[in-house]
């Protein structure tokens, strides 16, 4: 069904309150940040307001349809317009290189339990100064910078068509070259190749290292120090880009170990199918980021506001939540607003 959009008037009608349409924005802005309630309270305390968390709730609401309807509307015009545009050659090394990065957080909906929210970030890629451990030399990383989000509660199709509308909004297409970010989950890489097909794919070097140490434990008990000895070893060996090469030990082990043999095959496929997205000396060294921090950030951030404490949303108040609180972690919440003030009511 379409969003049903109210002009503003209307909506100060419905939230019971004579509001200037700047009142009313801090009212929305702060929900996207703190729950009702405390938004609430900081516009009696701060702002010397008196509203109730409905009235909140009832301007959130009539808002975020307003945010979801234009997020639909760019999905829509991107995925469109796909091809129409020639991709930028990889040699304009003048342009900026960008990203994507994908994850999923869980939020609880009323009903029907904990639900996945699927959460993309598009980010440029910058440097920053690092300290070697060992040597203590200097040394230039990259990191990402200029961070963009979306969300969806739902499948990884409509998803991925707002991810690419993110990139293209971003100019993706005339990047002088991309990379796409993620754990590993098939979803992520089925996305990838409908939508990112010419970047490097990177499956964030935690994530690896997470199922190498697994495997260790697996192999050799929580803590032991053959279970150390393990890990330290091929974790060398898996940040030098061969995964393939760890993927066909833990296989060969899986023989030789019938009681842990299917966990011990389910870690070494892990690496066998991603070996070509694990070659991490390379890519750091080509100045690309190997680390998932920016979609990770960005998730805990939004499980701050929708997955608190006994928080539990309709589906529909968690859909006009998201786009808010996307809008304000990636700094597009003021052009947003204006945009949805601009919009003609159906």
């Amino acid at each position: 069904m379409a969003p049903v959009f109210f002009p503003l008037d209307q909506q100060l009608i419905l939230a019971g309150s004579h509001w200037s349409e700047g009142l009313t924005k801090l009212a929305v802005w702060l929900s996207g940040l703190v729950d009702f309630t405390s938004a609430a309270e900081i516009l009696q305390q701060v702002g010397q307001m008196t509203v109730s968390t409905t009235t909140v709730w009832r301007l959130t609401q009539a808002w975020g349809e307003r945010f979801q309807g234009i997020t639909e509307t760019e999905r829509a015009q991107a995925n469109q317009v796909r091809g129409s545009r020639p991709r930028a050659r990889q040699s304009e090394t003048q342009r900026p290189r960008l990203g994507v990065a994908m994850d999923g957080v869980m939020i609880h909906i009323r009903q029907e339990g904990w639900k996945e929210v699927k959460m993309g970030c598009v980010f440029e890629l910058g440097t920053r100064v690092a300290v070697d451990q060992q040597t203590g030399d200097e040394l230039e990383l990259a990191q990402a910078c200029h961070n963009s989000y979306v969300s969806h509660l739902g499948g990884p199709e409509v998803f991925g068509e707002l991810l690419w509308a993110e990139a293209q909004r971003r100019d993706w297409d005339s990047a002088s070259a991309t990379q796409v970010i993620g754990d590993g989950a098939p979803w992520v890489w089925n996305l990838t190749g409908t939508h990112f097909y010419h970047s490097h794919q990177v499956v964030d070097w935690y994530h690896g290292t997470e199922h190498l140490a697994l495997a260790a434990r697996l192999l050799y008990g929580e803590g032991t120090p053959a279970m150390q000895h393990f890990y330290r070893q091929w974790e060398t060996t898996l940040y030098q880009g061969h995964a393939l090469r760890l993927a066909t030990q833990l296989e060969a082990l899986a023989e030789q170990q019938p009681k842990i043999a299917s966990e011990l095959r389910r870690e070494a496929g892990y690496f066998g199918h991603n070996y070509r997205r694990m070659n991490y000396l390379e890519l750091r060294s080509e100045g690309w980021v190997i680390g998932s921090g920016m979609v990770e950030s960005a998730g805990k951030q939004l499980k701050a506001r929708l997955a608190g404490p006994g928080m539990q949303w309709s589906r529909s108040g968690a859909e006009r939540l998201l786009p808010l609180r996307t809008a304000i972690m990636g700094g597009r919440f003021d052009e947003l607003w204006q945009c949805a003030r601009n919009s003609p009511p159906n």
